[in-house]
């Protein structure tokens, strides 16, 4: 057994600091172990999160040494152990106790996006044609768990506040999966744009760095959508078709 101390916040909305526990800890313990026996035997009032504590679940989202990751899937021997482990909540969010953070506003935000619809069926049986690799697509972004991670790690959110003008990555990437689908008819880019926000985002790639389902949120969401914003706004060929067009 080792003993390690662990530096975890603690408060709600108006005030809070951070407190020390001193815990034992086992070969093969994850971060949310710790937390669990800090709960049963120092702390019990201390608020937490989780579901499943397999990385599937995304409820367990903290801060961990400074970077956002899931306390379920960061082990104890990937940490440096002979200084304090730091614990606290997601920053982008409001503080609702200790490390339990509202991530509501998210899900507000996921209701405003249109809908997936899909285009009328090409077969004589009402079904559809499309190719496979059209389909492959668009798996990837399926993978998102909603764990809110890359959402806590943009700057955008995290430290200019802006939730009303910016959708986040993990919300590009629901975009992403919409409007890549072959089958479906709708037409998002303008809300890309404008509500969306998606020019704030600078593509540092930080939300794919932090994305414990490794889903290559820039690369392969983000800059597409933004290569599609600039197609439809400011492609100079486009605006003289446009006003042939009137």
């Amino acid at each position: 057994m080792q003993t390690v101390t662990f530096r975890v916040w603690r408060g709600d909305a108006t005030s809070g600091s951070f407190q020390d526990y001193d815990c034992e800890i086992s070969e093969g313990m994850v971060v949310l172990d710790a937390v669990h026996r800090i709960q049963a035997e120092q702390a019990n009032d201390l608020a937490v999160r989780w579901n499943c504590k397999a990385g599937k679940c995304g409820s367990c989202s903290a801060e961990i040494n400074g970077s956002p990751k899931l306390m379920c899937m960061t082990r104890l021997n990937q940490l440096a152990l002979d200084k304090p482990v730091t614990i606290e909540p997601m920053q982008a969010f409001p503080v609702v106790k200790d490390l339990v953070t509202d991530v509501s506003w998210n899900f507000a935000v996921k209701k405003r996006i249109k809908q997936f619809s899909p285009r009328p069926p090409d077969a004589e049986d009402g079904t559809w044609r499309i190719l496979q690799r059209d389909v492959d697509r668009v798996q990837e972004f399926r993978k998102c768990i909603e764990c809110f991670l890359c959402q806590d790690v943009c700057h955008v959110l995290r430290e200019h506040h802006m939730h009303d003008r910016f959708v986040g990555p993990r919300f590009l990437v629901h975009v992403a999966a919409l409007e890549m689908h072959p089958l479906d008819a709708e037409h998002r880019v303008g809300e890309l744009r404008e509500a969306g926000g998606i020019g704030y985002c600078n593509i540092t790639k930080c939300c794919t760095k932090v994305c414990p389902e490794h889903i290559t949120i820039t690369d392969n969401a983000i800059i597409p959508l933004k290569e599609r914003v600039v197609d439809e706004f400011y492609d100079p060929l486009r605006k003289i078709f446009r006003v042939f067009q009137k």
